[in-house]
């Protein structure tokens, strides 16, 4: 296993996969690197990339308002998907 942990650090190294991080026991890997945010059910733990924009906007708003440097933000929702809500 540790052949692939080594593959995936050289990939987020290249910038080709990012490591995200939801407060898991285990590592959670993506191929998508372009900002953007995401969906996690806490049903069943699924996590789902949000087609919607992400709003630049934040980041002037929270420079404006403090004297921090911001270079990004993250931003999860978190509730219950479809397939858990589905009754039995």
């Amino acid at each position: 296993m540790g052949t692939v942990y080594r593959n995936l650090q050289v990939l987020i190294e290249q910038g080709l996969a990012a490591k995200i991080d939801f407060g898991s026991t285990f590592d959670r890997f993506e191929a998508k690197v372009a900002p953007h945010y995401h969906f996690v059910c806490e049903g069943c733990g699924a996590i789902v990339d949000l087609d919607i924009p992400v709003d630049d906007a934040l980041n002037e708003r929270v420079r404006e308002a403090t004297s921090f440097a911001v270079r990004r933000h993250r931003i999860e929702f978190f509730g219950i998907c479809d397939r858990c809500r589905e009754p039995a």
